[in-house]
Order: C-alpha cells, then sequence, then structure tokens
C-alpha cells in the first residue's frame, strides 16, 4: 500500500471513530465529543439544546461525507486522484487554524472548556493530520523522483 493511501486510511479510521463518538455518545470527552464544551450540559432553553444536538449530528453527517468520499478515492482512485484528494485534505485541515482555533482557544481561556488546554491538544492533533497527509504527500513525490 502506498503512502496515501495509508494516510487516507489513518483519517478515515479515526475520523469514523469520532462520528461514531458525535451520534452515539456525544456527552463524550473522547475523540470529538461534545462534552468539553461546559455549555453543552447547560442550555439555557430546550430551544439551544435541540440547535446544539442538531450542530453536533450536522458535523458527525460531513465528516461522514469527507469519509465516503475518501473510502471511495482509497478503493477506486487513481493514483492521481489520491494525490490531489490528499492536497485537499491538507487545505482544509488548515481552515480549522483560521476560524475554529481561534474560537475554542478563547473559549478555553476564559474557562468554558473541560479539562483546560483541550484547545492545546485539539490544535496539536489537527496539526498532526496536517503533518501526516504533508509527510505521506512529500513521501510519494520524492519516491516518484527517486523511481524515475
Amino acid at each position: 500500500m502506498d503512502l496515501l493511501s495509508i494516510a487516507i486510511l489513518i483519517f478515515i479510521i479515526m475520523e469514523s471513530a469520532n462520528v461514531a463518538i458525535l451520534y452515539f455518545w456525544p456527552g463524550s470527552r473522547l475523540g470529538n465529543g461534545v462534552a468539553v464544551f461546559n455549555a453543552y450540559f447547560n442550555p439555557v432553553s430546550e430551544e439551544q439544546r435541540l440547535f446544539a444536538s442538531y450542530l453536533v449530528n450536522w458535523v458527525a453527517g460531513v465528516k461522514l461525507i469527507f469519509i465516503f468520499l475518501l473510502a471511495v478515492i482509497l478503493v477506486i482512485g487513481t493514483e492521481q486522484i489520491k494525490l490531489w484528494a490528499v492536497v485537499a485534505m491538507i487545505l482544509s485541515i488548515a481552515t480549522y487554524f483560521w476560524r475554529l482555533h481561534p474560537t475554542i482557544k478563547k473559549l478555553d481561556t476564559m474557562g468554558c472548556i473541560t479539562p483546560k488546554g483541550y484547545s492545546k491538544a485539539l490544535g496539536w492533533m489537527i496539526a498532526g493530520f496536517l503533518i501526516m497527509f504533508t509527510l505521506a504527500l512529500m513521501g510519494h513525490i520524492l519516491m516518484g523522483v527517486i523511481g524515475a
């Protein structure tokens, strides 16, 4: 199995676990469980509770779209399709640091996250995905140059 396929497979496995947590145990602090957000357990109204539940399930659904598309690419995609899928993953995952990370970092600073410091751990996890895909891409390119 080539480096791009390995990176895609690792991402599929890890994100599948996160989807299971979001759908079946959203109140967990594991993976992408939302129990790290103190407000999840303290909605002001039924409307806010339902809205939070909707957003959690919406995120899980979006993750499923990525997982299924990557699974199709993994199974029937050509080498070039896998290469561009990895580039797309690098770019899309990097957007976390543009909008989501500043928000969760601020919430963490305000004491709205349990455990404190979770924003750093999540940032490193997301950075790990970026590093994994970037190394797989670089390795793939270098193997192509060396093999040529």
